[in-house]
């Protein structure tokens, strides 16, 4: 994006908390509340204990559902509504199933064009393309109420709650230049998302180098805008010039409002209590659940033989990403022992570290351990996270001390110790080489920032360019770990707010003056997101609210609950996406540890403020397994199942869209959809070409990635809800 464009500046919509429904935030109040005593409470087997349902509850719940569904088939204006709905699934349903002639093309005598596209007000008209050829497979439709089992009014509260709460989200996600489905957001009425350049509102992430040029080349800052950062608040505020500052008139930037954000945050609260859309969303993931079993039974066959067919492609050809490694652990058990061997072999007289003033050699550092590194074993490297570490955060940390000695982890898996990180450089570098070798596997590495000191910057960048770790196939997270209260206790920082500065003042330094940190600025380039990371299951007593005492007061030992670490991240984050948008640099994804343990506030957290999360146990969902072989025994995946997490890992990670568009579906694709307006079902025939048109780049594009049969399964999974919304309030929200 080029500075000054025409989509700069933004602004953040601020809201009053005197504008919130008393009961929302009451509803909202509780949840809290509840959380509190629920971790006040937990026990040692808490996080392995079931709750058990009461079959007299579940009765009494029934009763009443059944005597609310009786009330309402008695009442007339519902009989209206309910008549006026089935009529719109009547019309919905009838362009549901494309016809045979539909799927492939009219004859060339007499071309039939799909319905009619309304036009944006202000947007160009474009002629309807043709329809494009379709993947044959069996599918499975519902025809009837679909409104059955539930009542029309807790239906509508369902619906209306639903697109509220992806309306939030997508707030967030465009201001952070976060990444929101195109095709959500044209069904919930964005008034760009179908006339917008398909790049709009995207994360940008840095082009890798062309093989003639220089990835550590210092010489391409630019030039030095002169502008003050000031923090206020927990949040840096960007000033044009001095006299702004005394003025206290920031650059036009949207920087966020902590009263807007604890209204937003009330709204998903209150959600999670709402009976009505509990019981939708239950059923509805029931359904899904049971309608991909039967989409397995009837196409198995069908995307075997398609996988088949696709010359020179298989799963180790198709592109996958570990997206969840930390640097540390980049490496197997066996690599590591092997490097420690090999230095003990060829440099052990090599001086590694001092202690005292004192010189240490290599040799010296094993003997002080008594130990011989001929005599070391994976056993007793004792690295791997086994069962031992399930649910044990302290178990898991110490397993990134080989042999149980911090000397070693300081030696070989530190940026800074005495050979300014050579030994960790080197072994990370060889992690690199093998996937480049392998072509198809790439890796997003973390590194940690702990926010002691401005310096980690600086440092952290000059270790990458003076062991010239850059790889095409590694893009790098930065961790920052959620432990203030250790720092605090010792006396390293004043406040949670100078943690927060240390961590960020760096990066918009660097953003607005890069000539004088070169470094750092050419390490930006291949940074992606951050990450947030630290024992989910630590209790914080602390309810976060608009009342919370600011970063620059927060002076306690105690730390920050994981709410506020996530929303002063994410602020920061924020403005420093939009100025550096704004340089045409490139932005940060948050995407933040979220799920393993601990309370629900923290999903609900995690849903405003990240791009997506790095994994969640909560979430019922096995995490991608660094061995998809191991995966598909254990899960009984097919070789389509295996595809399609790689395609999702590619989705997930911060790739940059070169690579990520040879992979994926291409997003101008993705945003060639139909405009929603009042009648959403219109547009099937328009929807079924613009998936035409995907199977056909997909088609010409390197051939296929995974099953064609299977995505387009997906992707009409993906519209039906949608469009369940938008019948629901044709007339109101969509």
């Amino acid at each position: 994006m080029e500075p000054g464009s025409a989509e700069m500046p933004r602004q953040f919509p601020k809201l009053n908390i005197s504008e919130v429904d008393e009961q929302v935030r009451l509803l909202a109040e509780k949840v809290f509340a509840k959380v509190l005593r629920e971790e006040d409470s937990k026990d040692a087997l808490s996080l392995f204990t079931v709750p058990e349902d009461c079959p007299i509850g579940q009765k009494e719940a029934k009763e009443r559902e059944l005597q609310k569904e009786l009330a309402e088939q008695k009442s007339v204006e519902t009989a209206k509504r309910k008549k006026s709905f089935k009529m719109i699934r009547s019309q919905s349903l009838s362009l549901q199933m494309p016809t045979q002639q539909d799927w492939k093309g009219p004859p060339a005598a007499s071309p039939v064009m799909s319905p009619t596209t309304p036009v944006v007000t202000g947007a160009t008209s474009q002629p309807t393309p043709a329809p494009y050829a379709m993947p044959e497979f069996q599918r499975v439709t519902i025809s009837g109420d679909y409104c059955a089992g539930i009542t029309l009014e807790d239906y509508e509260q369902a619906a209306k709650s639903l697109a509220k709460a992806l309306m939030i989200r997508e707030k967030y996600a465009r201001l952070a230049y976060h990444r929101f489905p195109r095709i959500t957001s044209q069904y919930l009425g964005h008034p760009r998302a179908d006339t917008a350049p398909p790049e709009e509102g995207l994360p940008d992430f840095h082009p890798p180098p062309l093989p003639q040029e220089d990835p550590y080349c210092l010489d391409d800052a630019p030039p030095n805008l002169d502008y003050l950062v000031h923090m206020q608040g927990g949040i840096l505020f960007v000033y044009d010039n001095k006299k702004m500052l005394e003025r206290q008139e920031p650059h036009s930037l949207p920087y966020p409002d902590l009263e807007t954000y604890t209204v937003d945050m009330s709204h998903i609260l209150a959600l999670i209590t709402d009976g009505p859309t509990k019981t939708y969303c239950h059923r509805r993931l029931n359904f899904l659940e049971s309608k991909f079993s039967l989409h397995e039974m009837l196409n198995e066959m069908s995307e075997f033989k398609e996988l088949k067919s696709n010359p020179h492609r298989d799963f180790y050809n198709v592109r996958k990403v570990d997206t969840h490694i930390h640097a540390a652990a980049c490496m197997n058990q066996k690599h590591l022992l092997r490097f420690i061997k090999h230095t003990y072999q060829t440099e052990p007289d090599r001086t590694v570290a001092e202690k005292r003033g004192q010189k240490i050699t290599l040799r010296q550092v094993f003997d002080s351990l008594h130990m011989d590194p001929y005599d070391l074993t994976v056993d007793s490297l004792d690295v791997h996270a086994g069962r031992q570490t399930f649910h044990r955060f302290d178990k898991f940390n110490s397993k990134y001390n080989p042999v149980g000695a911090s000397e070693l982890r300081d030696l070989y898996l530190k940026t800074e110790n005495y050979l300014g990180g050579e030994y960790f450089a080197r072994m990370v570098k060889e992690v690199a080489r093998e996937l480049e070798e392998s072509k198809y596997q790439y890796s997003e590495p973390r590194l940690s920032i702990y926010g002691r000191s401005p310096e980690e910057w600086p440092n952290l960048a000059r270790w990458f360019i003076q062991h010239k770790v850059y790889s095409p196939n590694m893009r790098w997270i930065i961790q920052v770990p959620r432990i203030y209260d250790i720092f605090r206790s010792k006396k390293l920082l004043p406040n949670f707010g100078k943690m927060l500065e240390n961590i960020f003042l760096p990066l918009f330094e660097a953003t607005i003056n890069p000539q004088d940190h070169r470094e750092l600025h050419l390490f930006l380039k291949y940074v992606t997101g951050f990450d947030s990371v630290d024992d989910e299951s630590k209790h914080s007593d602390h309810m976060f609210s608009d009342k919370s005492p600011s970063p620059d007061v927060w002076t306690s030992e105690q730390n920050p609950p994981y709410s506020y670490y996530l929303y002063y991240m994410y602020a920061n984050i924020m403005v420093l996406n939009n100025l550096r948008r704004e340089r045409g640099l490139s932005t940060f994804l948050f995407r933040p540890h979220c799920g393993e343990a601990g309370s629900i506030t923290h999903l609900v957290s995690a849903f405003l403020t990240a791009d997506n999360i790095s994994h969640g146990l909560l979430l019922k969902k096995e995490a991608l397994m660094e061995e998809y072989a191991i995966a598909a025994q254990v899960w009984k995946l097919s070789t389509c199942d295996l595809c399609e997490i790689a395609r999702n890992s590619v989705l997930q990670s911060g790739l940059s869209h070169q690579v990520w568009s040879v992979t994926v579906l291409p997003v101008s694709l993705l945003g060639r959809l139909p405009a929603v307006c009042q009648e959403p079902s219109r547009h099937w025939g328009s929807v079924m070409n613009t998936a035409g048109r995907a199977s056909e780049t997909l088609r010409h594009r390197e051939r296929k990635r995974g099953s064609l049969l299977r995505f387009h399964s997906c992707f009409l999974t993906l519209l039906r809800p949608l469009r369940l919304l938008g019948e629901a309030f044709p007339d109101c929200l969509f």
